[in-house]
């Protein structure tokens, strides 16, 4: 649910940290691995990591327009295979959640010309444009159809001709974005005489109508094809089309299209695809090769689960082909838990590589020259994560830890192509990110200057207490308490609960600035406040799959149950003030906190709760079918976990907050819960911000208005301070 991902701000809704942890993460390496690109002073840089040495690559002025007096403000860049053309992405406009719409342009270096792609189209209109791998031409998306340009006299060729706002080429709807992360929706074939792409028919899929009451005398309705729980899948189908024009060849892929899902798909090397359905309920995975030439596909390796098939990878451009093409690397949770496996290209050999009741969390970069595969994990502490590596081939010994096992806490890194060198950042509860450049396989700093162990500092004003709490149901759940300045253990401070509670995000990472209220407009710690986070099953922290999945068709039951009995637990406390409890969220937490306040008074006596799913059948079908099952088969189940079906047990003050324009938890949600608690009498307050989307973040002073808001709420209803 929710996956509007900006760095701290959004560690209040779903997949927060992950995601902030990914856009650190980004960097531009040389095709040869040693040195990496960087925007700077209107141009790119080439910087060797070894001495941090910058030499100029491409000038601003060479990134300047013909005719402009300012370079251009480029996004991301690409260079075609013969490193002779780049790819610019300028001028960006978001669509949904991510700037992925713009203007492209492409720098000849051999003679400095610099040409803007796509002219006749509307300006700002171009998607995930990409060089063909002979470097000739370049395909885009605009307006829902697919367009290839030839770079040799910029000559645009129109390839789909039926693409509208519900017919769409090349790129996805609202849902496919937002539940699976696919955006860039066609692959060109290695030999540049075709493009592979999606189909989604979004025709039949309902609208969801944000109403804008603000921007003019009459009020203008803003449809969104949102599939709600209950509702068919958009049929999606893929497409090849030659580069050189002719009709398209649709694959012939088994099952009902509105049943299926078409979640990655890929050439495999051999002038084939390879394509992953699901089926409606995501509990079946195959994995399918397609033949481009008639469209005839089959099936050669599948797995199934009675709750849901894990996703393999949260990226869903590139399949991790080894061994010159005859095997590749997927992820999967078949054995109970999450590991790195060697397939065969026909799928009769299957090897697990990770071997170990333990999960990895990303396959990190494969250095196959050497044997190994790159992974981070935490065997033995899911609130941390390290670097490990093991053999793809013959793989006899444990995986081996590349990180430093005296850095305790969150280690991320961006490994070079060749594999010989990688970015790492590190944090942990009281270390502020700090970063290096280190070569692999040692994992040793590439330049003294730069030392991660020389540049960590401890924050002594942090107090923080990493603990694990047994609940009545025997259940053992991690959790951290953050203590206020100068703690007093003989008095009694106020408590503040963050919680999501949800499948899509955990709160108990031991990473900087996760225990830190952005929302409160001052200092939580000094105000004498304590802060908790708490992580139930069905969290996916690296527990299991068991742990993950046994939220399935019990969420708003059984994550509430074990954040309420652990809250419980924590409070037994004698510094910790039961009469003074608190709980909030933002999106799952905010469907989190009202349940809590609704199921448990006796615990928490108030809460503030943003952008909540208050009526688990309004939102998509992708997320709440996954976890939830088809609301046909078991809609009581929908019901029972729904906030708006406990809103009589509400005895402490809540405050609800919400964005009228919110794209993603619908604000049909706000008002369903209001008229609930309207009907019941039940006293709340509630704020509307108009026009604003799930991250409530657009507009000018919405954001100290929110935190004042926010802030004023609780100190009043929850007051800071030892007593």
């Amino acid at each position: 649910m929710v996956k509007i991902k900006y760095v701290l701000f959004v560690l209040t809704c779903v997949c927060l940290v992950n995601f902030a942890n990914a856009q650190f993460s980004k960097i531009n390496w040389t095709p040869d691995g040693n040195n990496y690109f960087k925007f700077k002073e209107g141009g790119i840089v080439k910087v060797d990591p070894r001495n941090d040495n910058e030499t100029v690559w491409i000038s601003a002025q060479q990134l300047t327009p013909a005719g402009l007096s300012k370079s251009l403000k480029v996004q991301s860049f690409d260079v075609s295979n013969d490193n002779q053309k780049i790819l610019l992405f300028a001028n960006t406009a978001k669509v949904w959640r991510y700037n992925t719409r713009g203007d492209y342009w492409v720098l000849n270096v051999q003679d400095n010309k610099l040409v803007q792609l796509g002219k006749g189209l509307p300006a700002q209109s171009l998607m995930f444009a990409k060089f063909s791998p002979n470097g000739k031409l370049v395909a885009y998306v605009s307006g829902h159809n697919i367009y290839i340009e030839d770079l040799a006299g910029n000559i645009v060729r129109k390839m789909t001709m039926d693409g509208t706002h519900k017919m769409i080429n090349g790129t996805f709807d609202w849902v496919y974005e937002e539940e699976f992360g696919c955006r860039d929706g066609f692959r060109w074939s290695p030999d540049s005489r075709a493009i592979a792409f999606w189909q989604v028919d979004a025709t039949q899929t309902k609208d969801y109508y944000m109403l804008n009451t603000t921007d003019s005398n009459y009020s203008r309705p803003i449809p969104v094809e949102y599939p709600k729980v209950g509702e068919k899948p958009s049929p999606a189908r893929i497409g090849v089309l030659a580069a050189n024009g002719g009709v398209i060849k649709w694959m012939k892929i088994d099952g009902d299209p509105s049943e299926h899902y078409l979640t990655r798909m890929e050439w495999n090397g051999n002038n084939q695809l390879i394509i992953q359905q699901l089926d409606r309920k995501q509990q079946e995975s195959r994995l399918i090769y397609a033949n481009p030439e008639d469209g005839n596909s089959y099936t050669f390796w599948a797995e199934n689960d009675n709750a849901w098939v894990d996703m393999n990878t949260d990226n869903p451009v590139g399949w991790n082909w080894i061994n010159k093409g005859q095997d590749f690397l997927w992820i999967s949770e078949k054995d109970g838990w999450r590991h790195i496996y060697k397939i065969s290209r026909d799928g009769k050999d299957v090897s697990l590589l990770t071997k170990g009741q333990y999960d990895i969390q990303d396959l990190l970069a494969i250095d196959e020259a050497n044997n190994y595969v790159y992974f981070s994990a935490s065997p033995t502490n899911a609130t941390q994560l390290y670097l490990y590596r093991v053999k793809i081939n013959n793989p006899k010994d444990n995986p081996e830890l590349v990180s430093a096992a005296t850095q305790e806490g969150m280690h991320d890194y961006t490994i070079s192509p060749n594999g010989h060198i990688a970015r790492h950042r590190f944090s942990n509860h009281n270390t502020a990110p700090v970063s290096e450049f280190v070569s692999l396989p040692d994992g040793k700093p590439l330049n003294n200057t730069n030392n991660i162990a020389k540049k960590i500092k401890l924050n002594p004003d942090i107090n923080i207490e990493y603990l694990q709490v047994t609940t009545d149901d025997n259940i053992v759940l991690d959790a951290w308490i953050n203590k206020p300045k100068d703690f007093d253990a003989t008095k009694k401070y106020p408590v503040v609960f963050y919680v999501y509670g949800e499948p899509a995000a955990s709160v108990v990472n031991d990473s900087y600035g996760a225990h830190f209220n952005f929302l409160y407009g001052g200092d939580m710690s000094r105000d004498g406040y304590i802060q908790v986070g708490i992580d139930n099953r069905g969290t996916p922290s690296l527990k299991g799959a068991g742990w993950r999945k046994s939220i399935y068709k019990k969420i708003g039951l059984i994550n509430i149950r074990d954040m309420a009995l652990g809250a419980k637990k924590i409070l037994e406390r004698p510094y910790m003030d039961k009469d003074r409890v608190a709980v909030w969220g933002w999106s799952g937490g905010g469907s989190s906190t009202l349940n809590l306040l609704f199921n448990y008074p006796e615990i928490f006596q108030t809460g503030i709760a943003i952008a909540a799913v208050t009526n688990q059948l309004f939102y998509d079908n992708i997320y709440q079918e996954r976890y939830m099952g088809l609301p046909q088969e078991n809609k009581q189940d929908f019901i029972n976990g729904s906030p708006i079906s406990h809103v009589q047990g509400l005895k402490g003050k809540l405050l609800y907050i919400h964005g009228t324009g919110d794209d993603n938890v619908h604000y049909s949600n706000a008002e369903l819960l209001l008229n609930e608690l309207i009907k019941y009498n039940k006293q709340f307050e509630f704020m509307a911000y108009p026009n604003r989307t799930h991250s409530i973040s657009e507009g000018q002073g919405t954001f100290l208005h929110l935190q004042t808001l926010y802030t004023n709420f609780l100190r009043k209803n929850c007051p800071p301070g030892a007593r």
